[in-house]
């Protein structure tokens, strides 16, 4: 009687935790395509272009990161080293951006 009792908590525990899980993941969706919307409309209403592209690259690079923590389960225990190739690749993409930037430039 007390196994049922103690299965019974952590099965409601585990899909207290899932049903969060899922809600997480839905509000960052519907982030991502709120922030998609800003981008097209800022776009199609005829903004200057020295407000747009940067605002654009904002939102990008957020919805890289809800990508990165929330669908790609960066932010789960487990998961340290598959973040440690992606982050370190990212950083490596930066160096190699800011380098050809700097051979263009001088």
């Amino acid at each position: 009687m007390t196994e049922n009792t103690s299965t019974s908590k952590i099965n409601s525990f585990q899909r207290e935790k899932n049903r969060d899980e899922m809600r997480k993941q839905i509000v960052s969706f519907a982030l991502m395509i709120f922030f998609t919307l800003i981008a097209f409309f800022a776009v199609g209403m005829g903004i200057n272009s020295m407000f747009v592209i940067p605002l654009i690259l904002i939102l990008a690079i957020v919805q890289v990161g809800f990508q990165f923590y929330y669908f790609m389960h960066l932010k789960d225990k487990g998961h340290e080293f598959p973040a440690l190739l992606i982050f370190g690749g990212i950083w490596v993409t930066f160096l190699v951006g800011v380098t050809f930037a700097t051979i263009i430039w001088w």
